[in-house]
């Protein structure tokens, strides 16, 4: 794998990521069908701004983990430190979409370890990845990790050590709906909204609470 095929990796990662803002309808999330309200526009405009500031830092993280070659304690340190510094180029970009970093990055770092293998292959690779501790990483609770320990929602850590259920499960969404004759668009909002239905999104338990995710 090339510089060029880490970049490629990366900007798949962020298209997949902008891509679901054209889908519609999505209840409590920017909606293509509102966008001629002045906020809704600047929601999505803010979020494909702070969608491309995350390139650099996930072409980093597959670079990392080509040269690695296997999913080790000495990779999940490495993207750590990157993923800390992505946050910050992030930050300064908005701050939009720092909650898909760690996901993106583990899928990412994965995905350049099983060039050719099937998204169940990279879920899985990602949870061996996901399996380390990152010694480096600051002691103090993330918003994520209170609301988890809190609520007692998987939130994004349980997700990748779980091996992303989520993801498996979309893709299954996925491929349950193209088989059944449905558009590209119908078949991408029916897993969107398949993980909606079960996911414990600990942004918006953060933000609404339990009733608010219900």
């Amino acid at each position: 794998m090339s510089s060029r095929e880490d970049e490629a990796l990366a900007h798949a990662a962020v298209t997949a990521l902008t891509g679901q803002l054209a889908l519609a309808p999505k209840p409590g999330l920017p909606d293509p069908r509102d966008l001629d309200a002045r906020t809704t526009r600047l929601d999505h405009c803010a979020l494909r701004w702070s969608a491309k500031a995350l390139v650099p830092g996930l072409a980093a993280m597959a670079a990392a983990a080509r040269r690695t070659g296997e999913p080790t304690p000495g990779l999940r340190g490495e993207l750590g430190a990157i993923g800390r510094c992505t946050e910050h180029s992030v930050g300064l970009a908005g701050g939009g979409h720092r909650g898909a970093l760690w996901a993106l990055g583990l899928l990412v770092a994965a995905a350049a370890l099983n060039p050719g293998g099937t998204g169940w292959d990279v879920a899985a690779t990602a949870k061996g990845i996901a399996r380390h501790p990152d010694k480096r990483a600051p002691r103090r609770p993330s918003r994520g990790s209170s609301v988890s320990a809190k609520y007692g929602a998987a939130g994004a850590r349980g997700e990748a050590r779980a091996g992303f259920p989520h993801v498996r499960r979309a893709l299954d969404a996925l491929a349950a709906a193209r088989k059944a004759g449905a558009t590209e668009a119908e078949a991408r909002l029916d897993a969107l909204l398949t993980v909606m239905s079960t996911l414990q999104d600990t942004e918006l338990l953060y933000t609404a609470g339990p009733l608010g995710l219900r």
